[in-house]
């Protein structure tokens, strides 16, 4: 062997490495008389300490041995806790799209000094320029205002008309337009940037401490932040609390998220789901009456925190995720918490046929195995699913935002419509309508193949409006050359006008389908264990894809068409990646990292009867992991054996 020729070059002195087991995969070689001229009663091998035992399968099969045993949600208190997390989606979606109405753009005008409303310039009031923000005067840029000069800003009292149901918000409230409109853009950003934020770091506390913690103080935050709002003094402290009002809305919405997929047996996970997405578009649909209602901006900020009150009693009614209390080897809680769900559903221990209560109480004593999100870089598949998700998410909310410009009017010709109200339903009706598509989509083609056709018709939708449409307003400003001349001309004003308009409609629809089973798949295929912090990456991703919007208004809409190329591309380079994903559909969620690893990607379309299939199914894989460390010292190998059995020349 190729150590005994070692250990007799070097003189039978110390013995090597390999020996006392320390390489090699940590393999011990077997105990043999000590070399001739060795010291042997001063060196002695010291053993390795015994491997920890592995933790019963029965207690990490939590969708296959501990929910069955606790009922499903065929259980009583497992539906009232399903029930107790839906009802804050209808305050987070007042909290979500509460800006469309405190940081509206209104008409304005200059009051004169004899007290009369008399429009400034030139400019009737028929005529007020809705492009950009819906005031009589272009978008201001930054520094000075575009399309106007330096007098039509040069103003003592404005005077206001809000469009959006109230009689002050906080651009009237202090003069935020003209030189000042910037600032409105950056209240739009504290949000989106709490948001952000709130999303990756309660993620990773989410994992640390648990979703419940996490729940209460974020609740008891956003009623400090959130009425603090309300008595807001200027426009910079109005912004600052509403960074951190988005943080711990953040901290709500990720919490509530994962706990409501640990409670669902994997048939139910998705209608669950969907369920609190419907609540939350029905406080976008009630938003507008919340505010005509209020009237002023102070009292719809503190209607839309109150109810939230409601949520301090969840400290005593709503117990953590047991699902992650499993998976984290936290069996003492577990074993409390599976007591109390017995209790409530007013089981008896009989049930228990698997044993899951005695297993409990033999790893009682173990300790706590928490993982923070950045273990997934030490991961082969996991995180190339994470990161592909995340850009998914990125891409839908953010090519979204060019749909709705197109649609809506970046450019005054291309408006549909100019009422606030009209405006405003109809992206809410497109978002409802894709989510009840979803329902179908998702039932009969799965999280894979659903996520896969709605990200094919965003791609469709973007290059035929970016393609198509221009190509024929090139062809139109030729010279004439007969038919196609006219044909051509004839489209550019009023057809090309409907097409853009047909096309942004498809686009919206499903570029929000694409956002939103981004996020579910996601949190499907990460571990128990770092289940926060997948949905804090890819929640945040799709926040940076809001976040295109008030940038662009910013800009005043400059790089428009550029913005819109660079997210089509990336839909095309997300439909190649979207195939890479496994399935998750009716599967068990991975609780831990190894777990998460073996979910394979499957074929798109079952193969044929009697077809071989190209893909290994999970019962078929083998960890060839320490072929590389395998070593020539075996008993059963020779030398000039390789490691598949076949002789070599």
């Amino acid at each position: 062997m190729a150590i005994d020729r070692r250990r007799e070059a070097g003189g039978g002195g110390r013995p090597l490495p390999e020996e006392n087991g320390s390489v090699l995969g940590g393999a011990a070689a077997p105990p043999g008389p000590p070399p001739a001229g060795a010291a042997g009663a001063e060196i002695q091998a010291v053993p390795l300490p015994p491997p920890a035992a592995a933790c019963s399968p029965l207690l990490l099969d939590y969708d296959g041995s501990v929910l069955p045993f606790l009922g499903g949600l065929g259980g009583g208190y497992q539906r009232t806790l399903v029930l107790l997390t839906w009802v804050p989606a209808l305050f987070i979606g007042f909290s979500k799209f509460s800006d469309s109405f405190l940081l509206d753009q209104p008409d304005f005008w200059c009051r004169e000094v004899d007290g009369q409303g008399n429009w400034s310039g030139s400019l009737a009031p028929g005529h007020a320029n809705r492009s950009g923000n819906g005031s009589i005067f272009p978008s201001p840029g930054l520094p000075t205002p575009v399309g106007g000069n330096a007098s039509e800003c040069d103003c003592h009292e404005w005077h206001y008309r809000i469009r959006a149901g109230l009689v002050q918000n906080v651009v009237s409230k202090w003069d935020l337009v003209c030189d000042s409109s910037w600032k409105v853009h950056i209240a739009k950003f504290s949000l989106l940037v709490g948001l952000i934020f709130g999303h990756l770091i309660t993620g990773c506390i989410a994992d640390w401490v648990g979703r419940r913690p996490v729940l209460l103080f974020s609740v008891i935050f956003i009623l400090i932040f959130g009425l603090t709002v309300a008595l807001s003094v200027n426009v910079t402290m109005f912004s600052t609390l509403r960074f951190f009002e988005g943080f711990c809305l953040a901290g709500i919405v990720l919490s509530l998220y994962a706990l409501r997929i640990e409670l669902c047996p994997p048939g139910h996970r998705f209608m669950i789901t969907m369920v609190a997405s419907f609540i939350e578009m029905a406080g976008q649909f009630l938003m507008p009456g919340l505010a005509a209602l209020c009237r002023d901006w102070q009292v719809l900020q503190a209607v839309i925190i109150c109810p939230f009150l409601l949520m301090l009693l969840y400290w005593v009614i709503f117990p953590e995720s047991l699902r992650w209390l499993m998976a984290t080897q936290q069996f003492e809680a577990s074993k409390e918490l599976i007591l109390q769900f017995m209790h409530k559903n007013r089981m008896n221990t009989e049930s228990d046929i698997k044993g899951v209560v005695p297993e409990l109480e033999k790893e009682i004593t173990r300790r706590p195995k928490k993982v923070c999100i950045v273990k997934v870089v030490g991961t082969r598949n996991l995180w190339k699913n994470i990161v592909v998700l995340c850009v998914n998410s990125l891409t839908g909310y953010g090519i979204h935002h060019c749909f709705a410009k197109s649609m809506m009017g970046h450019e005054a010709k291309m408006a549909i419509t100019h009422n606030f109200y009209a405006d405003y339903y109809t992206m809410a009706g497109i978002a409802l309508a894709s989510c009840l598509a979803m329902c179908p989509v998702v039932g009969f083609l799965g999280r894979r193949g659903g996520l896969l056709l709605f990200m094919i018709l965003t791609a469709l939708a973007s290059l035929l409006q970016l393609g198509l449409l221009n190509l024929i307003g090139k062809y139109s400003q030729l010279p004439d050359s007969g038919m196609v001349y006219r044909l051509l001309t004839g489209m550019s004003d009023s057809v090309k006008d409907k097409f853009s308009t047909a096309f942004s409609i498809v686009g919206m629809f499903s570029s929000h389908a694409v956002g939103s089973l981004s996020v579910f798949f996601c949190a499907e295929i990460t571990p128990t264990v770092i289940r926060g912090g997948g949905l804090g990456l890819v929640l945040a991703s799709a926040g940076f894809g809001r976040l295109t919007a008030p940038i662009m208004e910013l800009h005043n809409q400059k790089g428009y068409f550029l913005h819109h190329v660079i997210f089509a591309c990336c839909t095309l380079i997300c439909i190649i990646c979207i195939l890479l994903l496994p399935e998750s559909k009716n599967q068990n969620l991975p609780e831990n990292i190894p777990d998460g690893e073996h979910y394979t990607r499957q074929p798109l379309l079952p193969h044929k009867k009697g077809e071989q299939p190209l893909l290994l199914t999970n019962s078929e894989l083998k960890d060839y992991s320490g072929l590389h460390d395998s070593t020539a010292v075996s008993d059963g190998i020779s030398e000039n054996t390789t490691a598949n059995g076949m002789k070599s020349m």
